[in-house]
């Protein structure tokens, strides 16, 4: 398995893991250079999508892939984890859908999460 997949597999599990919902991936690759994939989740509290993140950076972790960046800890609405070809976004309802970034990036392919597992 490569690291991509790797990464994509392992962040999938640990959101549902710990009751992540509305859990999408999107391939972005052929529409820019900041990533190859995003994922993005919803947690319904700041210490519900805190625990999602480092859920996420914990699994991740152990198996020796560590974020490039992590970003919005303090603010607890939307948390972002960039390891370089996968950004992890975890947002709130509300932030979510104020970003809107499924729509946004709607020329990306949607990925089916089973499809990874």
């Amino acid at each position: 398995m490569d690291n991509i997949n790797l990464i994509l597999k392992t962040a999938v599990e640990a959101l549902e893991e710990v009751k992540g919902e509305d859990i999408k991936v999107i391939k972005i690759d052929e529409l820019t250079v900041l990533a190859d994939y995003f994922i993005i989740a919803t947690g319904n509290s700041t210490t519900q999508i805190k625990a999602l993140a480092d859920r996420v950076d914990q699994q991740l972790s152990l198996k020796g892939i560590e974020p490039y960046h992590r970003e919005g800890f303090s603010s607890g609405s939307w948390i972002l984890l960039d390891y370089n070809s996968v950004v992890i976004h975890i947002f709130h309802p509300e932030t979510r859908d104020f970003y809107n970034l499924e729509k946004l990036w709607n020329d990306g392919e949607v990925i089916n999460i089973d499809d990874i597992k």
